[in-house]
Formats: structure tokens, C-alpha cells, sequence
């Protein structure tokens, strides 16, 4: 019974500690983790959608709250003087998980400039194309945003790329979600523009 009991205290113990430097390093790296995906993953496709850009989006971003999460807006002031947002959302059920989709959106008539995937995790060749081939992605280019930006096979105005059907649909799903987050924010967002 001694042993029992010293066995269940070690094990907490080690629980304990183990448990104490996990903490320790999700907190000590989560600001450098946030920097590095907002370097890598954020940063480019902000530039491709915003090559003009009058202004830094990156250094201007904010947040705003939608529901239970955090939403960075990147504000652009367009060559024409106009001005514009960019934001993430992630389209569910990709073939390899989340696919990440940055969409820029003009606040003036409500039409996306341009949209860039940020992540994914699908097939090389296949589904990465997505993110490596700007083609299926510049579909989204000018559509308004009461466009039905579902696949064609859905009823919808995109072509999915061929071979990767699943991955085109979930980069369907996230501009979907990013048409309904934007009518959510909107006047949010043009409180918040600098």
C-alpha cells in the first residue's frame, strides 16, 4: 500500500512540473511564434494583395473581436485613394486540414481586390497549388462581395482547380467566411481605420 502511495506521489509530482514547463514555454515562445507567422505567412500575402499600398497594413493592423476570436484587420490606403482591409479566415476541411485565406476587401463598394492563401497542409502538386499557382486564387479578384464565391459544382461562380476539388472547396469555404465576417465588422471595422 506504501508503495501504492509513493508511486502516486511522484507521479503527481512529475505531473506538476511537467505540466509547470510546458506553460513556461508556450508562454515564453507565443510572441515570437505570432511574429514569425505574421513575417512569413501574413506579410507576403498582404504584399501581393496590396502591392500600392499608400501606407504600412502591417504596421497599422488591429483587432477586432468576432464571436470568440481575435481578427487582425490589415487597413490599406489604395494608389487611387481609396480605401481597403485585409484579413484571415480558415476554410474547414481541407484534404491535409485548414486552409488559411487572406482577403483583401474595398470599403467603398464592398468588392475584394485580391485574395492569397496563407496556410495549408495539401499535397504537393495538387492541392499546394492553391497557394503556389495565383490562377485559382484570382478568381476571387473584383468579385462583389454578395458574389456566390462557392464552387461551380455547388452552384457557385469559382472553378476548383483540377485534381484538388477538396482543397478548392475549402478556400471557397474561408471566402465565404470572409464575406459574412465582413458584413459583421464593417462597421466596426470603419470605426477602427485610421
Amino acid at each position: 500500500m506504501r508503495e501504492m502511495i509513493s508511486m502516486i506521489v511522484v507521479l503527481t509530482a512529475l505531473t506538476a512540473i511537467s505540466g509547470g514547463l510546458l506553460a513556461a514555454v508556450k508562454t515564453g515562445t507565443e510572441v515570437k511564434i505570432e511574429e514569425q507567422v505574421l513575417k512569413f505567412q501574413k506579410a507576403p500575402a498582404i504584399e501581393e494583395i496590396f502591392p500600392d499600398a499608400a501606407n504600412d497594413p502591417i504596421m497599422e493592423r488591429f483587432n477586432l473581436q468576432a464571436g470568440d476570436s481575435l481578427v487582425q484587420i490589415f487597413p490599406a490606403k489604395m494608389a487611387d485613394g481609396s480605401q481597403a482591409v485585409a484579413f484571415e479566415t480558415k476554410g474547414k476541411g481541407g484534404y491535409g486540414g485548414d486552409v488559411g485565406l487572406m482577403v483583401g476587401i474595398k470599403l467603398d463598394n464592398d468588392q475584394i481586390v485580391a485574395a492569397r492563401v496563407t496556410t495549408h497542409a495539401e499535397t504537393p502538386g495538387l492541392g499546394a497549388r492553391a497557394k503556389d499557382d495565383p490562377t485559382f486564387v484570382s478568381q476571387f479578384t473584383d468579385k462583389p462581395l454578395d458574389a456566390n464565391l462557392a464552387l461551380k459544382s455547388d452552384n457557385g461562380s469559382i472553378d476548383a482547380m483540377s485534381g484538388a476539388t477538396i482543397t478548392s472547396r475549402a478556400v471557397t469555404l474561408a471566402a465565404i467566411q470572409a464575406q459574412n465576417l465582413y458584413k459583421n465588422l464593417k462597421p466596426e471595422i470603419l470605426k477602427q481605420m485610421p
